[in-house]
């Protein structure tokens, strides 16, 4: 196959060459993602609700993402919040008016 008569196919195969070694070399980070969004909202969340202490439709708006959850679930009476999405979760709950929330160790999965 001549590759001046089949730029486009050169072109596409230099391209995804490019694409996969980059992939390769960001795999732990990319790794990393599904979990980036469930714990960013259960911390968010937490902390909107029990820190500034808004309401719990206000803060679902606000921890709102282009990628959805799957749930939102909040424990109010423990003060806690269990947010999954991407197949992980992550559980935030509030500490204190002077440490507000942190989301808890090993509760990803």
């Amino acid at each position: 196959m001549n590759p001046s008569k089949h730029p486009w196919l050169s072109i596409s195969l230099v391209a995804l060459i490019a694409a996969t070694v980059w992939l390769w070399q960001e795999r732990t980070q990319l790794l990393a993602f599904p979990d980036i969004l469930s714990a960013y909202s259960a911390k968010e969340y937490c902390s909107c609700r029990y820190v500034m202490e808004h309401s719990g439709e206000y803060c679902q708006g606000y921890v709102k993402q282009y990628l959805p959850l799957s749930s939102l679930v909040e424990d109010a009476d423990q003060r806690r919040v269990v947010a999954s999405g991407l197949g992980r979760s992550n559980t935030a709950a509030w500490v204190g008016p002077r440490q507000g929330c942190r989301l808890i160790p090993g509760d990803g999965g």
